[in-house]
């Protein structure tokens, strides 16, 4: 398994054209809320469940095999549980 980083980091900003709706964009405006800024932060979020999503299917048969040896064997320090 490895860890993906969404962090990305400052790199050279690329134009692009995304449409919104207009009611939106101008809200956004009135309120001072730099549009491209919170685009990207929206883009980086579902990049980020995307990833997600993947890692939990690559993963799915390692995390089935784990919850069945738990469920057959019960947690191995399950008896100094507080809880």
């Amino acid at each position: 398994m490895t860890k993906q980083d969404h962090a990305f980091p400052d790199e050279q900003r690329r134009a692009t054209n995304v449409s919104l709706q207009a009611g939106m964009v101008g809200e956004a405006k009135r309120l001072g809320i730099n549009v491209s800024r919170a685009c990207e932060a929206g883009l980086a979020a579902e990049i980020a469940k995307a990833h997600a999503r993947q890692w939990r299917a690559d993963n799915a048969s390692a995390l089935a095999s784990s919850n069945e040896w738990i469920e057959r064997h019960e947690l191995p320090l399950a008896r100094y549980r507080q809880f």
